[in-house]
């Protein structure tokens, strides 16, 4: 089952906590003197992504939105028609003191099916196409590393076609779907479950 027909419109309350959350973020980065490293990666629903990787030590926030398309500023409607060329994927800040864009790659790979192209899961289309998006030639260059190593350490019924890709414009997605899976736990929970999304994962990398 796909997600169409789960969404529901964020309330303002949701929204000022959401708000807050940001500049909490920010502020302690700020404190801190940090300046928080930037990894943008592509994996099919961006909820799901959000919550793998906003669960990882080291990483400040993941938000999700609309990248390496054609059109400016796309909403979620014209994205998930498969008009825009974008694909749905997540803008990860994090400390590079504690936790590495090696480490990150590891992430993931472990949460998505690198053997399909242009679906993940349940989700079928190229906007939700898996891909990595590099900013910068050191993480292309572990991006790569990072692949070969995924290939030759393990058998899969397929190839690996999870492209690796320059960055291009981010688009933050429409506010309530940021943090989905917090703001909507049973209806998170209920997709992504019917979606096959664990099942799969746990059949190609094992439980984790």
């Amino acid at each position: 089952m796909s997600r169409k027909g789960l969404l529901t419109t964020i309330t303002l309350i949701t929204f000022t906590i959401a708000c807050a959350t940001a500049f909490t973020i920010s502020a302690s980065y700020a404190k801190q003197g940090n300046v928080p490293a930037k990894a943008t990666f592509a994996g099919g629903c961006f909820w799901c992504m959000e919550e793998a990787f906003e669960k990882v030590p080291g990483v400040a926030s993941a938000k999700s939105g609309y990248t390496d398309g054609h059109v400016k500023n796309p909403s979620y409607e014209a994205v998930s028609a498969g008009g825009t060329g974008h694909t749905e994927a997540i803008e990860v800040l994090y400390d590079p003191s504690v936790i590495s864009y090696e480490q990150l790659l590891k992430v993931f790979w472990k949460n998505v099916d690198p053997t399909t192209q242009n679906r993940q899961f349940c989700d079928p289309g190229t906007q939700y196409r898996p891909a990595i998006f590099h900013h910068d030639e050191t993480q292309r260059r572990l991006a790569e590393r990072s692949k070969s190593s995924v290939m030759g350490s393990k058998t899969f019924s397929a190839p690996i076609t999870t492209p690796i890709v320059k960055a291009s414009v981010f688009y933050a997605a429409e506010e309530y779907h940021q943090d989905y899976y917090k703001k909507n736990p049973l209806r998170y929970k209920y997709y992504k479950w019917n979606c096959g999304r664990a099942q799969r994962l746990a059949e190609l990398w094992g439980e984790s």
